[in-house]
């Protein structure tokens, strides 16, 4: 390794000629950095970056970071200690999940990708402590697009966001009175139960169905205020069926599980648009709990609104779900199986072994014989 190449006022190092052929650089940080908040305890964010890069070297010496590898390589290490060291200067600490994602993003070949340092410090909201910002870049794509056009689906499996975000959106909107009211409805669709054989009244009934969107609300509210915005009609939450008949004017409207919804119904929602209002749609079409034979709204509004103007379709996938790592693998898991079964259904029926009708016997196959005689 080259320790003699010139350090430059960014702490790091041209990356100079290694004895192997490869190129070496050295990353220098600065005091006000604790290696530790770098590092990470017992290394445990070095051995994420040492993953991350396998086909290089990574050495550190005390507040020294040297990286030998392929010049590309030691290009992206350069890049992530830099946009680790911004993110740190936010005050926001690094995670093991932050970097990993940090080096997935670098990865991308889009020059027009955000940054991680603007992914990670892209605040939405605070509220008691707690602040809700994207974590992936896909993520950071889809927010931007809420910011840009008025009707935008959020696509994805369970975990990756879509509807968290988009609510957290809705609740910016209003605080910074952009809209005058929040609307959130999903469609009442049984996954695997009846509503009339649940006890209590209809608003009883459909509770469950409501209940994840109150939850998200009260994580991004002051819960005691929550109750009089509703009341006063400021936020409104209710099942896709009391959307007939309604023009939402100065609303911020999220549609929650479009999955569920039928075509006619996707038109009947997305026609309620009024004057200075936004929509987001959101859905995994993977987990469609509609009778057989109905086909979802979700899946046929990407077919015909495509190419109409101010509507964006973000897709979310395996690699944005924020929740426990295993979930992301038991998507992967699933979508390889769909397609399996998928193939198999469609493979031409010349692959697939003929049944042979049953021939008949060589007596039978035998022509008949006359028994008319000649006069």
């Amino acid at each position: 390794m080259s320790d003699t190449s010139q350090t430059r006022t960014d702490g790091q190092s041209r990356p100079e000629p290694a004895d192997d052929g490869r190129v070496s650089a050295r990353i220098v940080i600065p005091e006000k950095h604790p290696m530790v908040t770098l590092l990470g305890t017992a290394d445990s964010l070095l051995r994420v970056i040492e993953q991350g890069f396998p086909a290089a070297d990574i050495h550190v010496r005390g507040n020294e970071v040297t990286a030998t590898g392929t010049r590309a390589e030691v290009a992206l290490v350069q890049k992530l200690f830099n946009e680790m060291m911004l993110v740190l200067r936010t005050g926001q600490p690094l995670t093991e999940d932050s970097v990993e994602r940090s080096i997935a993003m670098l990865r991308e070949e889009d020059p027009d990708s955000p940054a991680p340092s603007q992914v990670f410090t892209a605040n939405i909201l605070s509220n008691r402590g707690r602040t809700i910002r994207p974590k992936t870049l896909n993520q950071q794509r889809y927010v931007d697009a809420i910011d840009k056009h008025t009707i935008v689906f959020g696509l994805g499996p369970a975990g990756t966001g879509k509807t968290y975000l988009a609510m957290a959106k809705a609740v910016q909107a209003l605080q910074a009175k952009e809209v005058n009211r929040i609307i959130l409805t999903r469609p009442a669709v049984e996954a695997g139960e009846r509503l009339g054989f649940l006890p209590g009244t209809l608003y009883e009934k459909i509770d469950p169905y409501l209940r994840p969107l109150y939850d998200a609300l009260h994580d991004m509210m002051d819960p005691d205020s929550i109750p009089r915005l509703m009341a006063a009609g400021t936020i409104e939450v209710a099942p896709l069926a009391y959307m007939r008949g309604r023009t939402l004017n100065d609303a911020f409207i999220i549609l929650d599980e479009a999955q569920n919804t039928s075509p006619e119904q996707m038109k009947m929602f997305l026609t309620r648009l009024g004057f200075n209002s936004r929509v987001v749609v959101t859905g995994d079409t993977s987990q469609i709990d509609l009778p057989g034979g109905t086909r979802s709204g979700l899946k046929v509004v990407q077919e015909i609104l495509a190419d109409v103007p101010d509507i964006h379709f973000s897709v979310l996938t395996s690699t944005d779900v924020v929740r426990h790592k295993l979930v992301g693998r038991i998507v992967d898991a699933y979508e390889r199986w769909d397609a399996r079964q998928e193939a198999e259904e469609n493979a031409p029926a010349a692959r697939k072994p003929a049944q042979r009708r049953p021939g008949k016997t060589a007596a039978a196959r035998a022509p008949r014989q006359s028994h008319r005689t000649e006069s």
